[in-house]
């Protein structure tokens, strides 16, 4: 289990889900809960898609702005 718990730990943290999320996943995997373990990392995954649709839409807007110009220099 240590080495289950070492393996977690690093992911959400090389995921950027923080030092919260990884002490959680902690008490959830020491105290055997998987179920609510796997909904953690469930919440922690939806997170990072809503930050991947804004990065996104940013994204999307440069590239208007990025064609707009040169739609203006023809």
């Amino acid at each position: 289990m240590e080495n289950q718990l070492e393996n977690i730990t690093a992911a959400l943290e090389h995921a950027g889900c923080g030092r919260q999320a990884a002490q959680k996943a902690f008490i959830l995997l020491e105290a055997g809960m998987e179920e609510d373990l796997i909904h953690h990392l469930r919440l922690c995954r939806c997170e990072k898609m809503d930050d991947l649709h804004r990065v996104q839409k940013q994204i999307d807007c440069l590239d208007g702005l990025i064609r707009q110009m040169k739609k203006k220099d023809r």
